[in-house]
C-alpha cells in the first residue's frame, strides 16, 4: 500500500537524495544538454518548496520508505500575449526506479493536481524532455497535452 502526503523537514535527506537521482539520470541521458547532478544540487534546493507558500512537495511512502515525490509552485502568468491565469508548474517529479510502472507515479501527480486545484489554479505546466518517453506518456495519459514547441538546433 502506498501513502501520499505532504513533506515534511524530516523528508528533507530522502528528498535530496531523489533529487540528486532525478538529474543524475537526466545528466546520463542527455550529457550534452544537463548539468551533472552536483551542480544542479549546488543551486536548487527541494527546502526551498518546503518553506515558500507557493510551493508544495508531495512524497509516497510504501513499506515506511518514501519512493518518489513531485514538487511544484503555483504563481499568476502574466504575459504581454497571453491572457492572465493562476498556473500550476510541475517542476520535479522521480520515483526510485524498481517501485515505477505500479501507478506511484500517477498517485503523486493527480494529489499535487488536487492541492493546486484546490488553491484555484486553472491549468498545469510541466516541461518533459524528448527522451524521456516513459514521462510524456504519464503525463499524456493524465490529461496534458502539447501547448507550445520549443525547438534546438547547434550551429556549431
Amino acid at each position: 500500500m502506498v501513502t501520499i502526503r505532504l513533506a515534511k523537514s524530516t523528508d528533507l535527506p530522502v528528498l535530496e537524495q531523489m533529487m540528486y537521482e532525478l538529474h543524475n539520470e537526466h545528466h546520463l541521458a542527455c550529457p550534452q544538454h544537463f548539468k551533472s547532478a552536483q551542480a544542479v544540487m549546488e543551486e536548487k534546493r527541494i527546502s526551498d518548496y518546503l518553506e515558500s507558500p507557493e510551493g508544495l512537495v508531495f512524497v509516497a511512502f510504501g513499506n515506511h520508505y518514501c519512493i518518489g515525490f513531485v514538487s511544484g509552485h503555483f504563481a499568476d502568468l502574466v504575459s504581454s500575449v497571453s491572457q492572465p491565469i493562476l498556473m500550476g508548474s510541475i517542476d520535479e517529479f522521480y520515483v526510485f526506479p524498481s517501485y515505477r510502472g505500479q501507478g506511484i507515479g500517477t498517485q503523486l501527480l493527480q494529489r499535487i493536481e488536487k492541492e493546486f486545484e484546490d488553491y484555484g489554479v486553472q491549468q498545469l505546466f510541466v516541461e518533459v524532455w524528448d527522451f524521456n518517453q516513459p514521462a510524456i506518456k504519464l503525463y499524456q495519459k493524465l490529461g496534458f497535452g502539447h501547448h507550445i514547441h520549443c525547438l534546438r538546433k547547434g550551429i556549431r
